[in-house]
């Protein structure tokens, strides 16, 4: 192979962690995009469309979004510093803040594209990845956040899915133990991103070096316990070592009571540990789950200060639902299934060109996908046969 034709196919390979998606896996994905979003609009959530890239600073490291590492950075010709968005919710809550600002009545958006994540090629994930999600705003109630939870649960729904559970938490619960035990805000932070990754002997570890005892280790190791139903949330209050934490977990059963209302609340548990790598959220937080998938299908929850960083003082909740890992579980589940578009062809010659024309016309009118073809393409007994 000469060096020109390695040079071509060098350019056909695409770059560590994107991917080319066509045929019928697309037409599934667009499908199932297009179920989401009717679902979505169905709840009065207004479409809304913000810049695939922004200002450093709208994810800059104090808002709590994504680590500096892990997004992909360029620079304008006026030597201002821009990255590709990694989250939609700083985005959304920056444009709500800008066009919204004096708005007091609940605000309800939603939106759908790429987002990018400068990850190690090594951890075998996509770095652009699609997904779609929903916010809304100027409303702290546990209804909002039921309503949040249950739409989002009508969505998987609706896309094919039937076994998946909504794991819920409150980011207060954590937040509770720590004031009630004193402990120091990088000592918190550190805590905090071993539990969020399921680590909890390292967890144990970092607190028996800074000279936690048993019982205070364990007011944190107790919180991985999965729950069900509002009787196990019952128990957990009144277990809460502060009245911070009791209240964290009162506000979960105010929230399965929503959801249970609903219809829904099959689909829910519970989870004291959940956290987030997104330190934006400052209450209720879930996760979606299905098997055939090493990573959650949907995220989100309350982020009740991140607006204020724009000037805007509003409590919002939030969800979203990544595509990728939807689609990939669906397919492992045999539920992507997608029949083949069907496409009338109509022939032509010289001399028929403009009466084939019309037919092709009339048909797409008539809402038939049809394509027009040269009778030269048609195999040889076919063509005896016009």
């Amino acid at each position: 192979m000469n060096y020109a034709n390695r040079k071509a196919q060098d350019l056909l390979h695409t770059p560590e962690g994107v991917r080319d998606t066509y045929g019928r896996e697309y037409a599934a994905k667009q499908s199932t995009i297009e179920k989401i979003a009717n679902r979505i609009h169905l709840y009065g959530y207004e479409d809304l469309q913000t810049p695939s890239f922004e200002y450093f600073d709208v994810f800059a490291s104090e808002i709590g979004t994504t680590s500096s590492r892990e997004l992909f950075k360029f620079f304008d010709k006026e030597g201002n510093t821009l990255v590709l968005r990694p989250d939609f919710t700083p985005s959304v809550a920056r444009c709500a803040a800008k066009y919204y600002m004096d708005e007091k009545d609940p605000l309800r958006f939603c939106y759908q594209g790429s987002a990018f994540s400068n990850t190690s090629d090594l951890q075998g994930k996509l770095k652009e990845t699609t997904q779609m999600g929903a916010e809304l705003i100027n409303d702290d109630s546990a209804q909002a956040d039921g309503e949040m939870i249950a739409m989002l649960t009508e969505c998987l729904l609706e896309a094919g899915l039937t076994e998946f559970q909504i794991s819920v938490g409150n980011v207060e619960y954590f937040k509770g133990i720590c004031e009630y035990l004193g402990m120091e805000p990088s000592v918190e932070m550190a805590l905090r991103d071993e539990i969020s990754g399921k680590n909890y002997f390292a967890a144990e570890d970092l607190l028996r070096s800074e000279g936690y005892s048993k019982a205070d280790r364990d007011l944190f190791l107790r919180i991985r316990d999965f729950m069900e139903t509002a009787e196990d949330l019952k128990a957990a209050a009144d277990a809460a070592p502060s009245r911070r934490a009791a209240e964290a977990v009162e506000r979960l059963i105010d929230v399965w009571n929503v959801v249970d209302a609903y219809g829904l609340s099959k689909y829910l548990s519970f989870d004291l540990s959940l956290l987030s790598k997104y330190h934006y959220y400052t209450g209720i937080i879930f996760k979606g789950y299905t098997y055939g998938t090493g990573e959650p299908i949907a995220s989100g929850g309350r982020y009740d200060q991140l607006l204020s960083y724009f000037g805007k003082k509003a409590p919002a909740i939030g969800c979203m639902i990544s595509i990728d890992p939807l689609m990939e579980a669906m397919r492992r589940q045999h539920i992507t299934e997608v029949s083949e578009a069907q496409i009338q062809r109509i022939y032509y010659d010289k001399d028929n060109y403009e009466e084939a024309l019309k037919t092709a016309r009339m048909s797409r009118m008539a809402g038939f996908r049809t394509v027009l073809l040269p009778q030269k393409g048609l195999p040889d007994e076919e063509r005896r046969s016009l």
